[in-house]
């Protein structure tokens, strides 16, 4: 059975306003603005998602620098990724997805109340997993998921190195790798080295003189698979750690974060190393993670993301996978929830939640 533009779920009420965290413009945490507007019925093949968690990523951090590559102009919503209760289904999408919780990326918009989404881009939430706990494991676990595995191949007996195995990210990478049968060895400040122990990585301090020294002391063969964030100057050592054959996979531009200037240079000529090392003839391989990669497919886009975020959340439901939820912060709060995922102080994701 299909329903009817503005047919509610028997357990929920279809909003009459939605409220949201506003981006202004570049502004410092405390600046995200609160805003009520009025609700918009489902159009056909969406579904209206109240809202139960949204997580705070780096790509938020970033927007509000006017420092993400592809952000939308100011004023917007930002938020990458929520997990929400169906209570509003538009022309041509099936009754029974009302009443059931979902897990989407937005990209951009998840920070609301109510959020109204593709019922394409839906993917279903084990009820037996919390909100908060499946939500650090949508973007990120995606992420992870497909670096290594889509792009690294990570197999048994492998040696992987994680920058910042105590981020969303990292700390999904590093119980990923453990269980694919990698080694993971994983840079963290002082104060996360038990954590990153804990989730099964060697720690080394980022900040250690001679880094590059001591991280080969674990690998003196170079490693299988090196996962950076960090980008800038960094990304040179990165790859010269690389094993024979191995592989880096870049993902960010975090040294950059802070600077300024264009928000493209730094990604531009991180492109160019990577095209550059690819070309020569010594087996390695070097990649830049893009999540959004072959949307222009959408169907087969759609089909993947589906297929990796079930098995994400599969091995969550059976407790193979540990979140770490840093803080539940409410949206109405979404300034300090930013302000607190970009103090460097916390182990896992900054959640939003009603």
């Amino acid at each position: 059975m299909l329903c009817s533009r503005r047919t509610p779920a028997t357990s929920s009420h279809t909003p009459s306003t939605v409220t949201e965290a506003v981006l202004p413009g570049i502004v410092d945490p405390e600046g995200i603005e609160v805003r009520t507007r009025p609700a918009l019925p489902a159009g056909p093949r969406q579904v209206v998602l109240a809202l139960e968690a949204a997580g705070v990523s780096f790509a938020e951090q970033q927007m509000r620098r006017g420092k993400y590559y592809d952000q939308p102009p100011f004023p917007f919503v930002p938020g990458y990724d929520l997990i929400g209760r169906a209570v509003e289904a538009g022309e041509d999408v099936p009754e029974s997805v009302l009443g059931r919780r979902f897990a989407a990326l937005t990209k951009t918009g998840a920070w609301a109340s109510h959020v109204t989404v593709d019922v394409r881009d839906l993917t279903e939430v084990p009820e037996q997993v919390d909100s908060a706990e499946a939500e650090t494991f949508v973007v990120n676990g995606i992420t992870a998921w497909q670096m290594l595995h889509r792009l690294a191949k990570v197999r048994p007996g492998d040696t992987v190195l994680v920058h910042g195995a105590n981020g969303g990210v990292g700390s999904t990478l590093v119980q990923l790798a453990n269980i694919a049968g990698a080694t993971v060895v994983g840079t963290a400040s002082p104060k996360h080295h038990q954590a990153v122990r804990a989730l099964g990585a060697t720690p080394v301090d980022y900040r250690a003189p001679n880094l590059e020294d001591r991280l080969r002391e674990h690998a003196p063969q170079g490693y299988d698979a090196v996962f950076d964030h960090v980008g800038g100057e960094g990304i040179l050592a990165s790859y010269r750690l690389l094993a024979t054959r191995g592989t880096l996979v870049s993902y960010g531009t975090a040294s950059t974060r802070d600077a300024q200037g264009s928000s493209k240079a730094p990604v531009l000529k991180l492109f160019t190393r990577l095209m550059l090392w690819n070309a020569l003839p010594n087996g390695k391989s070097a990649h830049f993670y893009n999540i959004w990669a072959g949307r222009r497919r959408p169907d087969a886009f759609r089909a993947k993301l589906t297929t990796d975020l079930s098995q994400i959340l599969a091995l969550l439901a059976d407790g193979r996978l540990i979140p770490h939820v840093a803080a539940r912060i409410p949206l109405t709060q979404a300034g300090e929830a930013v302000r607190l995922a970009e103090s460097g102080t916390v182990v896992g994701k900054v959640v939003l939640v009603p």
